[in-house]
């Protein structure tokens, strides 16, 4: 970085989020739709760990993993939501530049994680429909255990270097971001107008494409091994038990990756004005919130576990 643009670098102490700019009638009204998916995907994700946690069927791999997995849903969403509706509210819609930051670490490092989990949560039904002898004896609690502790340690240590080059980019006019969270397009944006940073956008575009695209190709791959081996299996009845499992989790694949490679495979490389904050609306909030209804309808342990819990038959 050069001296100059050591000088004029954090001359901006705060951002402003514009979120969903209209009047402030339809503010409210939009406030009270996200305040009631953030109740119902707290509800949601919260039930599958209590599930999971007092259902002694459920103490198998695949059902820890999928509770892991809301436990962190409930961590997502949790980094973004809350600031977004008090901003609804709010007249001034600024966030300091500290709060910005540590927004963005978070919210990237639990978006690591979560694209982690569902690789390990591919693996585990690799293993238990195409190595299914094998599967008791390498899915131990011990690995498996291993496997959850290292996607949240390496989901929290993979953004590290990307939000310390953001910490020492230069910010010297322009707060102002057309979104509902810091995210990172934006402030690659904002930094961007006051001195070119190619090396900073080349390294963020890297790391994110490089854990989205080995990611998702090796869940594709996982799945794809999956899907032949089940259409070998004779029963009509084990297919489509195996095929209710797979369909869950592809389903949350595919809504996650798709608005997620939409947005960062390039970050600050010009997407419509616009357009970003509503794809990052769809998979930091609208999926964690139909993950519950998505593992759950087409599984029918899951669901008498459900009612269980809800206090049902």
């Amino acid at each position: 970085m050069t001296s100059e643009a050591r000088n004029i670098s954090h001359t901006v102490t705060e951002f402003i989020l514009l979120g969903f700019p209209c009047r402030w009638e339809i503010q409210i009204f939009l406030f009270s739709i996200f305040f009631v998916i953030y109740i119902l995907t707290l509800l949601g994700n919260m039930a599958i760990v209590c599930a999971v946690r007092w259902d002694p069927r459920l103490h198998t791999p695949m059902y820890i993993l999928l509770a892991n997995f809301s436990f962190l849903e409930i961590c997502y969403i949790n980094s973004d939501m809350p600031n977004m509706l008090a901003n609804f509210l709010s007249q001034t819609k600024s966030i300091s530049f500290a709060r910005c930051l540590l927004q963005l670490y978070f919210f990237f490092s639990l978006g690591t994680t979560e694209c982690l989990f569902l690789s390990i949560m591919a693996y585990d039904r690799f293993l238990a429909i195409c190595q299914p002898l094998h599967y008791p004896t390498i899915m131990t609690v011990k690995f498996y255990s291993s496997l959850v502790i290292f996607c949240w340690v390496y989901g929290f240590l993979w953004f590290l270097i990307p939000v310390i080059l953001v910490t020492q980019l230069p910010f010297c006019g322009p707060n102002v971001i057309d979104d509902f969270l810091c995210d990172l397009g934006p402030l690659l944006a904002l930094a961007s107008a006051c001195v070119p940073i190619p090396g900073t956008v080349l390294i963020c575009g890297t790391m994110s494409s490089l854990l989205i695209f080995a990611t998702f190709f090796y869940i594709i791959s996982s799945y794809t091994l999956v899907l032949r081996a089940v259409m070998q299996v004779p029963s009509v009845a084990g297919r489509k038990k195996a095929f209710s499992t797979c369909s869950s989790h592809l389903a949350v694949v595919f809504l996650f990756y798709g608005s997620v490679m939409m947005t960062y495979v390039s970050p600050g490389s010009g997407q419509a004005e616009g357009m970003q904050k509503f794809t990052t609306l769809f998979y930091s909030v609208l999926t964690p919130f139909f993950n519950p209804m998505i593992y759950s309808l087409r599984n029918k342990e899951m669901k008498d576990a459900l009612k269980k819990v809800l206090g049902g038959s």
